[in-house]
């Protein structure tokens, strides 16, 4: 393999891998912060326990998360060196802001949060959480402002064969971060609700904890059928907007090599045949126009086709090939549809049981479906990802740089098959480090928080020190 396939398949592992860690942190923090709350206002010790026991595992994927970060961000100066120079002007100053005043936010107040237990007034530590919790939001909008540029690129211009930003306001203000960043960020929330409630459903039905975890569980669901619907939602406005910044990734993800007619159908499932351009067979969704709904918010309007934009494309930007892997652009996207649609199904019935006061007589094939079903979310963003990535292809920069122009010139393809394995080595480590300290804290349970509560945290007040000081 050459260094451009090499480094590809190195940015999708690091950055597929970090991404397991991002969603887990912007929303369990929200989470716990919650539970906190309903501490703080009711006193009662039972939030207390979850806030400590949920806190516990943030803090693992929070610690595990950022490590994956800087290694992804070390491949990116080493394979995309002609990327990093062409986005260096404008990339700089989100990432200079993501960094000095989100990260610092977020990484200031957990220290404060983690040591501040009995240390601060109740009303100051939850504060901490909080501010921990806006942070990580924050932390995402930032680095989403810079990935819209590369879908969307605005507020620059092109100065000695570099993207130079002419206007900060135009950057944050793209309309592709205004679809993206809700998106992402319910992704996350929902990714944190079904963990919690997952992992709830797992104690459930070892009868461990009971109060504990229905509670836990009340909370997740909730939150994920809120967020769920927020991602439907919000998914919606992002294929709008796709259609009219990157019709090509939009025709990809939709199977469509010819311009459709004026109700355009949507397919379900379908062959694509990428040599011969054509679909060998079509199942459509049997409403009419529901592609041109899901394209322009009413049920007429036809979808231009690769073949026609192809040619456009050639017009404009110059000989090539413009239509990127249809395949998994088209199965990644039908694999979070259905990865979100599955999550508001088990969302609403987890609902209708709260609401019924039925969760504890929730049936097994439910609280199954809840654990196997952690791994929704985590399929849906990945997916996700791959979608919005490859169906960019070919280019790094919409427009602008094309990906095989982005690869680093000097790196050899030796250097990049030896870091993707190192990194490879690195990752399956941290992996299994991060599932044997959940696992380990899962089994543990709130038990230990319980024994604990009552008690002082500062060592020099524990009764064994005071025995062996006298």
């Amino acid at each position: 393999m050459d260094v451009l396939m090499l480094s590809r398949i190195q940015y999708a592992l690091t950055t597929v891998f970090h991404f397991f860690f991002v969603p887990v942190s912007i929303g369990l923090v929200l989470l716990v912060a919650i539970m906190e709350t309903m501490y703080v206002i009711t006193k009662k010790d039972q939030y207390k326990v979850m806030t400590k026991f949920w806190g516990k595992l943030f803090l693992i994927n929070f610690a595990v998360g950022v490590v994956t970060g800087i290694f992804q961000e070390f491949q990116f100066g080493m394979n995309w060196s002609n990327y990093s120079r062409f986005v260096g002007d404008v990339f700089g100053a989100p990432l200079a802001v993501e960094a000095l005043f989100a990260f610092f936010l977020e990484s200031t107040f957990i220290g404060l949060w983690i040591f501040g237990w009995e240390r601060l007034s109740a009303k100051v530590h939850l504060l901490c959480i909080w501010l921990v919790a806006f942070g990580t939001t924050l932390s995402a909008f930032w680095i989403l402002t810079a990935n819209s540029f590369m879908q969307h690129p605005v507020g620059f211009t092109i100065n000695n064969g570099r993207a130079e930003m002419n206007d900060f306001f135009a950057l944050i203000t793209n309309g592709q971060v205004l679809v993206e960043f809700p998106h992402t960020v319910f992704g996350a929330f929902v990714t944190s609700a079904f963990l919690m409630a997952g992992i709830s459903a797992y104690k459930m039905l070892r009868r461990e904890d009971i109060e504990v975890f229905r509670k836990s569980f009340q909370i997740a669901i909730i939150v994920g059928i809120v967020s769920s619907l927020g991602v439907a939602f919000s998914g919606h406005s992002q294929a709008q907007y796709l259609v009219e910044t990157q019709p090509m990734k939009m025709a990809a993800a939709e199977g469509v090599w010819n311009t459709t007619a004026e109700k355009a159908p949507w397919m379900l499932v379908g062959g694509i045949d990428t040599k011969m351009q054509q679909n060998t067979f079509e199942i459509n969704f049997p409403l009419k126009g529901l592609l041109s709904y899901l394209s322009y918010g009413k049920f007429t309007g036809s979808v231009t086709g690769m073949k026609e934009l192809q040619a456009q494309y050639e017009q404009k930007y110059g000989e090539g090939n413009y239509i990127p892997p249809v395949k998994t652009t088209f199965w990644s996207f039908r694999i979070m549809v259905a990865s979100g649609m599955l999550m508001i199904a088990l969302s609403a019935y987890g609902v209708y049981l709260m609401f019924r006061r039925k969760v504890e007589q929730a049936p097994k094939w439910y609280w199954y479906a809840m654990m196997y079903g952690i791994a929704l979310p985590f399929i849906g963003n990945t997916s996700g990802w791959i979608m919005t990535e490859v169906g960019r292809q070919p280019w790094t920069v919409f427009g602008l740089m094309t990906t095989a122009d982005s690869v680093s010139p000097s790196v050899s393809a030796g250097s990049v098959l030896f870091s993707t394995i190192t990194f490879t080595l690195v990752y399956t480590v941290l992996g299994a480090i991060t599932v044997i300290l959940f696992v380990r804290e899962i089994k543990k349970g709130p038990g230990d928080e319980h024994s604990h509560d009552d008690h002082s945290n500062d060592p020099f007040e524990m009764e064994e020190l005071k025995h062996a000081i006298s």
